[in-house]
């Protein structure tokens, strides 16, 4: 089970892999609006955490994840974690 923090913590460090050179992930940064990712980087985001995490994320939720926030929400929640 992950915290919340935990599954933040994981996000900003795959998502710091995929942003710009200085551009760093706030929590409430929206992916598309504020970090300026596209269609292809935010399925590299997914599949690198899946990689990574060793799970697969349901397709169907990932247009409800909109923020930072949201995909850390999303992870939480897959895992059985709780909130911090």
């Amino acid at each position: 089970m992950a915290t919340y923090d935990e599954c933040l913590k994981i996000v900003r460090d795959v998502l710091g892999d995929q942003l710009e050179p200085g551009k760093t992930a706030g929590e409430k940064d929206a992916l598309v609006a504020d970090l300026g990712m596209g269609s292809l980087q935010m399925l590299e985001l997914v599949v690198e955490i899946e990689d990574l995490l060793d799970i697969s994320l349901p397709l169907n939720q990932l247009p409800e994840v909109q923020t930072v926030e949201d995909f850390a929400r999303m992870l939480e929640s897959l895992s059985g974690g709780s909130s911090a």
